[in-house]
């Protein structure tokens, strides 16, 4: 199987399933597929790179992520799990190893076999190989620096916060029913936001949380009070809001 026939094409299919993929994400989205490599997308928290996953997987086929969700996340999960499902199915599959940079060092080792050979060695059943190779992505908050031989093996893709025109884009697919001089607002308050030393910037999602939360309350005018009552939906700390509250003048 070809997984994406193009980056236009990869850009076009991901667009299809609600991911907006600029130029750089879609060509390396398309790469792993036509180079058989895995793709290791890092960047900060909230930016897209589970999501790219999710993407490819619902591109590919018609089983929904909700489906997919509950047939990993069992009492049963453990890595080996997904690994050898992955690489015994026959049909085109999308391997995610989410937050690599979070699991033990020792983990590298199991995933560099996989990611070098596509075959797992287990004492008791022997070297599983892969009956058709996956698509492997594994996401990263630099949270630690992983091995240059893991990198070696995959392609990259560093994803960062998109820029206003793109984030719009992104909140208005996500948001229709919200007006667009609100969609401008919102988004211009994220990226000051983002801009202050917070805890922890506001996400993608939690953009998109904003807007439903605007619509749920009927907002028309993102004025000052509208965004001080409302920053709970995208700052989590109570520093990050005492700073946001002092340099955006909301008070």
């Amino acid at each position: 199987m070809t997984w994406f026939s193009t980056p236009a094409d990869a850009g076009a299919r991901l667009h299809e399933v609600g991911y907006l993929a600029d130029p750089t994400t879609a060509t390396t989205a398309y790469l792993a597929g036509a180079l058989e490599k895995p793709l290791l997308v890092e960047g900060p928290a909230g930016v897209g790179k589970t999501e790219l996953a999710k993407a490819v997987a619902r591109a590919a086929g018609d089983q929904t992520w909700s489906e997919t969700h509950d047939d990993i996340f069992t009492d049963e999960f453990l890595l080996t799990r997904p690994l050898l499902t992955a690489i015994r199915r026959d049909q085109p599959t999308v391997l995610l190893v989410d937050e690599v940079d979070k699991t033990d060092v020792e983990v590298e080792g199991l995933l560099l076999e996989v990611l070098s050979d596509f075959q797992v060695t287990i004492p008791e059943l022997g070297t599983v190989a892969a009956t058709r190779r996956p698509y492997v992505v594994l996401t990263s908050n630099a949270t630690r620096e992983l091995s240059e031989a893991v990198k070696r093996r995959c392609l990259y893709l560093h994803l960062d916060y998109p820029d206003a025109e793109r984030e719009r884009a992104i909140v208005a697919s996500q948001v229709p029913d919200l007006d667009d001089v609100v969609v401008r607002a919102l988004v211009d308050v994220v990226g000051r936001l983002r801009e202050l030393e917070l805890k922890k910037a506001p996400s993608i999602a939690e953009s998109v949380d904003w807007a439903r939360t605007l619509i749920a309350l009927e907002i028309r005018n993102l004025d000052p009070k509208a965004v001080s009552d409302t920053l709970g939906v995208i700052l989590k700390h109570s520093s990050d809001h005492d700073r946001a509250v002092r340099e955006l003048k909301l008070s």
